[in-house]
């Protein structure tokens, strides 16, 4: 029974990281745009026509 009274700091120390590195992501601008990783595999030769659809949205 004495564990638990590890566990629980551990896991609530992990939450907290997690939770840090979600608001870093996220005030970084992580995730402003989701679909370039995609674009940039399927146009990956035409990237003037990707700035440009970029640019539209």
């Amino acid at each position: 029974m004495s564990i638990i009274y590890v566990l629980i700091p551990i896991a609530i120390l992990f939450v907290l990281i997690a939770i840090g590195i979600f608001f870093w992501a996220v005030r970084d601008e992580q995730f402003s745009d989701l679909e370039k990783q995609g674009h940039s595999i399927l146009f990956d030769d035409d990237k003037e026509q990707h700035k440009k659809a970029n640019e539209r949205d």
